[in-house]
């Protein structure tokens, strides 16, 4: 009985947590060696990452009470699951910068769950890519500055000019 109770807290705590994440990816970690896995592990912590494996048929009944649909398909073999609940970018880019750092064959990733919609390895791998969110926000704002100095560049060099003109009419009052 007991054995079923603590089933039953983990597909809740997980079911939670799939519920509350931002992103999350599912690997395939069959042939890491200890020393690779604690490596990952330890980068994964460091940006905040949750890293577990967990049963398939587990991960299946939390998916399914969090309303994830789709999942079950990736779902096969050995699974790990790394969960954000923060950045939907972190687990994706720290798992795949991890495998080319090391050039592993070993560490596989399955698919990814970004704000509650699954995505296939091919997003997994796209949402690796993006630049950092301050990266992003600085382009936006940049973008959005760009119109705006160039109009002040606009008015000052028309300023400029009439300030040129006026000069040049003192000039030629002086002299004559």
């Amino acid at each position: 009985m007991a054995v079923i109770q603590e089933k039953q807290q983990i597909v809740a705590e997980l079911k939670e947590k799939l519920a509350n994440t931002k992103g999350a990816v599912l690997t395939n970690y069959r042939g890491l060696t200890v020393a690779q896995d604690t490596k990952l592990r330890s980068k994964l912590r460091a940006a905040g990452v949750e890293y577990r494996v967990i049963k398939n048929t587990m991960t299946r009944i939390a998916a399914q009470e969090a309303g994830i649909e789709g999942l079950e398909a990736y779902l096969e073999g050995p699974t790990a699951i790394a969960i954000s609940s923060v950045d939907p970018v972190a687990p994706a880019k720290v798992i795949s910068e991890f495998v080319k750092e090391n050039k592993l064959q070993a560490l596989e990733i399955k698919a990814g769950i970004v704000e509650g919609k699954v995505i296939d390895v091919n997003g997994v791998k796209a949402l690796s890519s993006l630049p950092p969110k301050e990266v992003l926000v600085a382009k936006i704002l940049a973008g959005m500055q760009a119109p705006i100095a160039g109009f002040v560049n606009v008015l000052s060099g028309t300023l400029r000019n009439l300030v040129y003109a006026l000069d040049a009419v003192r000039k030629q009052k002086e002299s004559a």
